[in-house]
């Protein structure tokens, strides 16, 4: 049996004398329980291997992302990399080669004895050289995965974006492999990934499911979205038992909340909350997994793996006293809308509905004049979770559905695009230019970090929003003008509805708001000054410090998938007659266009300065404001 070399002594052939090596006091099995978020040592090296071109480093630095998006601790070696600092003493002869490949291995080893997944980008053309590393990793007792990267040479040829088959053709370049020296392909790898035919996402899916297989990559850890639709072979049965189930008749605001859980946008919730999970989101703003089954239903959440899922607004369905005392005691429940059936709820738990609290807790006031405490104050005095079977998706036949793409949905999107980023953009108002420099800034950085097709996901939240808001079907139709008038490309843009309802929660709710698109497949997440926030309702001063938003994001537990973008404020700079990023050492070039100002000038038919909204988009927001002013 190989023995665990973060415990024990084992021998290697040494070129030098009088070197002893020296235990470790700590256990691979006690590194593995602190190392990352996932309980359990993973140590181990996946060695990708195959010609300059063939898209190593593309799925080393993908696999790396993701695992850690995943909370899989790993570090990504990469060829040019290492041969900037730790080798950058070997050339290119046969024994700089072997020397090289050696090295990284011995490196490899060390990363993955400390737990990490280490993933390592190298052409390692010869067989010899890639057997030795195996050997150093099995002498050691860690797991070693040789994955061929397999793409023709006239592939990597098209693919030479440094030049070097091409000087390696002119004669410029001896010994290059795959031109004038030979590549040994693996006879035996745990894996070939063949890169001409495959996506890079399809690549990392199936290395990833060789590591679960191996048990490197916990099953649950990347079960990303949870759909609660009844299944198409139980659907007519379920349809008939709901038929017959006793009704508990929602609001439009619930059916909102039922679209958001059937799509999966609340993953891991598997229905509405119960008790246990309320109180871990009120007063933990997350769900915490691995807890004692005697105290937590185990049905009650998906539980992915030790550590905590962010969750910082309660998903509660109300009910009357009169509705919860008809009802209790029912192994399931009918949802119905309108008098028609949407879902069943089963295994349902009632308990009070601490209104006050609640509001004091998710708010931060019990301010009965904002809009949405208005809405819990008056709505019922319990509460029902329970899980949730959907019978369909959620349609509302507003000329919008098919902006209403699924968490599911839209990632499919991103692959058929080739996205290799997506940075997401919530908004619950019109499109203006200094909205659009943030995110034209957005992509410009992430080109300039070396991604190769950053995607858009312009966001806007479709559920319901207080009434001076403007209405989603406005808004739509001015995203609409922004795309056709190219301030925003939209070939690389999409744009989608959140159903979400808006709770004008601040820092607590933006949190929601980054966690929901992170499941959909953000990685990127731009927050803008004062998210989800309002003036109070009494004194009119901002409910909510501007500038919290952005920091409680940047501190929040459970978003390891995404990374958060601050938002630059953008001002209208006089100048220039177009909107820039403000320097407050030029102060007075700049104008500040509130929202109230542009409300008015919109109201009145009049123009905004040149340059700070599109033109066509303008033009929609005015038509919009002065049909107000006729109905009223």
């Amino acid at each position: 049996m190989p023995r665990d070399a973060g415990s024990l002594g084992f021998a290697l052939e040494l070129g030098s004398t009088n070197v002893v090596y020296q235990a470790h006091h700590v256990s691979r099995s006690k590194r593995g329980q602190v190392v990352g978020t996932r309980g359990g040592f993973r140590g181990c090296t996946v060695w990708l291997t195959g010609l300059s071109g063939a898209g190593k480093t593309t799925i080393g630095f993908a696999l790396e992302e993701y695992l850690v998006a995943h909370g899989i601790p790993c570090y990504s070696l990469d060829g040019d990399n290492v041969r900037h600092g730790l080798n950058k003493n070997l050339g290119f002869s046969a024994q700089d080669r072997e020397e090289n490949i050696r090295r990284i291995a011995e490196v490899a080893r060390l990363f993955a004895d400390a737990g990490l997944v280490c993933i390592t980008s190298f052409i390692s053309p010869f067989t010899k050289d890639r057997r030795n590393a195996r050997k150093i990793h099995e002498a050691a007792g860690l797991p070693f995965f040789e994955i061929f990267v397999d793409a023709p040479l006239n592939i990597c040829e098209s693919r030479d974006v440094k030049g070097l088959y091409k000087k390696a053709r002119a004669g410029e370049i001896k010994g290059f492999t795959g031109i004038d020296s030979e590549y040994e392909k693996p006879e035996a790898p745990e894996l070939v990934l063949k890169t001409n035919v495959t996506s890079v996402s399809e690549c990392i899916q199936q290395v990833v499911e060789l590591l679960q297989a191996q048990n490197i990559v916990p099953q649950g850890s990347v079960k990303d979205i949870l759909e609660l639709f009844v299944p198409e072979d139980k659907l007519s049965s379920v349809r008939a038992e709901a038929e017959k189930l006793p009704a508990l008749e929602i609001t439009k605001l619930d059916l909102q909340w039922v679209q958001v859980l059937s799509e999966g946008w609340a993953t891991p919730l598997t229905g509405f909350m119960r008790e246990a999970e309320y109180l871990q989101v009120l007063h933990f703003d997350t769900l915490l997994n691995g807890m004692d089954p005697l105290v937590l239903n185990p049905l009650s959440l998906c539980v992915c793996a030790d550590g905590v899922v962010n969750l910082s607004v309660p998903i509660v369905l109300p009910l009357s006293a009169e509705d919860k005392q008809r009802l209790e005691g029912s192994e399931a429940l009918a949802l119905s809308f309108q008098g028609r059936r949407v879902a069943v709820l089963r295994r349902p738990e009632f308990f009070a509905h601490r209104k006050e609290e609640r509001c004091a807790r998710v708010w931060g006031t019990t301010c009965p004049r904002h809009p949405h405490i208005q809405m819990v104050m008056e709505s019922g005095d319990w509460l029902v979770g329970g899980d949730l079977e959907v019978l369909e998706r959620i349609k509302w036949n507003d000329g919008l559905d098919q902006y209403r793409l699924t968490p599911l949905a839209l990632k499919q999107k991103f692959r058929e695009m080739n996205a290799d980023a997506v940075f997401a953009f919530q908004l619950r108002n019109p499109v203006h230019n200094g909205h659009a420099l943030l995110m034209q800034d957005t992509r410009r950085q992430l080109l300039e970090r070396g991604y190769k097709n950053p995607v858009l996901l312009l966001h806007p939240l479709g559920g319901w929003t207080k009434d001076d808001d403007v209405p989603l079907e406005w808004r739509m139709k001015q995203h609409a003008a922004v795309l056709e008038e190219q301030v925003l490309d939209p070939k690389s843009t999409i744009v989608a509805i959140f159903p979400s309802p808006m709770l004008y929660a601040g820092p607590t709710e933006v949190q929601w708001h980054c966690r929901a698109r992170m499941v959909a497949g953000a990685n990127f997440y731009i927050v803008g000054r004062d998210p989800a926030g309002m003036p109070h309702p009494d004194t009119r001063q901002d409910l909510y410090e501007p500038t919290h938003g952005g920091k409680v994001l940047s501190m929040a537990p459970g978003l390891t998938s995404v990374e958060i973008l601050p938002f630059r404020v953008a001002a209208y700079n006089k100048t220039k007659r177009a909107m820039d990023f403000y320097d407050p050492k030029r102060h007075d070039d700049f104008d500040f266009i509130s929202g109230t100002r542009m409300r008015k000038l919109a109201r009145e038919g009049e123009n905004p300065p040149d340059g700070f909204m599109a033109p066509k988009a303008w033009k929609v927001l005015t038509t919009y404001y002065q049909s107000l002013e006729k109905k009223n």
